[in-house]
């Protein structure tokens, strides 16, 4: 699933812009969510890492944003900041539902 919406992100911020987008919301929501959702799932399933997760995000982030002149696209330095909080959400929230469910197992156990 991570390795999905790796390449997903990847695809929708290096593809050439339409000239009109039909997604509602701004550009900013749809970097924020993309590395929400990103950084979510392996930060719930390895909490400990989540760092580590957040900061590859971020990178990841960073070179899209470098990356994307070459392609037709505008880098934008708000862009890259909506990455970054984005990864910092998703990892946060997965950390902390990752350490609960680790937690409640071994409650269980």
């Amino acid at each position: 699933m991570s390795i999905a919406l790796f390449l997903v992100v990847g695809i929708a911020t290096l593809s050439p812009m339409p000239e009109q987008q039909d997604l509602p919301g701004s550009d900013k929501l749809h970097h924020l969510i993309g590395f929400a959702a990103l950084a979510f799932p392996l930060s719930w399933v390895y909490p400990r890492h989540a760092w580590l997760i957040f900061a590859a995000a971020t990178v990841y982030g960073g070179l899209i944003e470098v990356i994307q002149p070459q392609v037709g696209r505008y880098a934008e330095f708000s862009d890259g900041l909506a990455d970054l909080a984005g990864a910092a959400m998703g990892a946060g929230f997965g950390r902390w539902l990752g350490l609960r469910r680790f937690a409640y197992l071994s409650r269980a156990a």
